[in-house]
């Protein structure tokens, strides 16, 4: 008999053992779940498995040209999915655990289904330093791949609430940790013949990896995708975006920085820690302001004011 009122989905768990439990059943079961990491929200599923991999494209809507990024606990986890250049080892030791990916040439033994790469040679991997996440590594046992938890090319996730409302049933469960650290996706770098090319800026900054190698990376600049978040449009909200916006029409939700506060400041303070970790909430306010267009007021370029921009840009380009 079918019940007349099923539990609505997703269901929404705080972080503890049990949690993480429920969590590694489903995955074994081949459904993707949310979960915290220090950066955003992931929606995580095993690697391994081509149908748990697909069940995460399903959930978001990703183009399947868009590759995914997987999650291990260690170096020598990594180093069993990727082969690793001095260079390579050189970056993982100074940064991980935390927010960065390193794109590198796929292991032909990996045993990562071949969605996750969408047919690349190379894989994007990291070692995600949250607990949560950690842990679901930890009772799983195998590599996670784990995009942001929210349909594709929509606000990035932060907060659990941001994952239900993104995902609502296509889901079965979000693991809430509170508020992510960070709020900005990981800084991705592809690492190959001792260069280092950045295809994603984030909280490394190339500053950070120049003082770690002495080299400083190129900037991304082609047509093809080769890592997650490489779309023209991305991280987008459902209202027009206008950029570097001093002031705001009465039509428009103003997110603020620095003198100018505007609706909401992402730093009152000009701290670009502070308006990184504030970025996403703030759209997601934005969007569910009954405003008919969002303006977002001029942010420094310098430091890790190159990634918050890169995320704006993406979310205002046309669709």
């Amino acid at each position: 008999m079918t019940d007349p009122n099923p539990p609505k989905r997703p269901t929404i768990r705080p972080y503890g053992s049990a949690a993480i439990a429920e969590a590694a059943a489903l995955i074994r079961a081949g459904e993707p779940v949310a979960i915290a990491t220090e950066t955003v929200y992931g929606l995580a599923a095993d690697a391994t498995r081509g149908e748990s991999v697909a069940a995460i494209y399903a959930a978001k809507g990703r183009p399947s040209f868009n590759p995914l990024i997987v999650h291990v606990l260690d170096l020598a986890a990594a180093e069993q999915i990727a082969e690793f250049d001095p260079l390579a080892q050189k970056l993982a030791a100074t940064f991980w655990p935390g927010p960065l990916t390193l794109v590198l040439p796929l292991r032909s033994d990996s045993g990562i289904a071949s969605l996750v790469t969408a047919g690349l040679a190379t894989i994007a991997i990291r070692v995600p330093a949250h607990t949560a996440m950690r842990a679901l590594l930890e009772a799983t046992g195998v590599p996670l791949a784990a995009p942001s938890a929210n349909a594709s090319g929509n606000i990035s996730p932060t907060r659990a609430a941001h994952v239900a409302q993104s995902l609502a049933d296509r889901i079965p469960l979000v693991i809430d940790a509170g508020p992510t650290v960070l709020g900005l996706e990981s800084t991705i770098v592809a690492v190959t013949d001792d260069m280092l090319r950045l295809l994603r800026p984030g909280p490394i900054t190339t500053e950070m990896l120049r003082n770690a190698t002495g080299l400083t990376p190129l900037t991304f600049s082609s047509n093809n995708i080769e890592a997650p978040g490489q779309l023209a449009s991305h991280y987008a909200p459902s209202l027009p975006i206008r950029l570097n916006a001093e002031t705001a029409t009465p039509e428009e939700w103003h997110i603020g920085f620095g003198p100018i506060s505007g609706d909401r400041s992402l730093s009152p303070e000009g701290n670009p820690i502070t308006a990184a970790a504030n970025l996403f909430e703030a759209l997601h306010q934005a969007d569910a302001s009954g405003c008919t267009a969002i303006a977002v007021a001029p942010i420094p370029h310098d430091g890790l004011g190159a990634a918050i921009n890169d995320r704006l840009a993406r979310a205002a380009a046309p669709r």
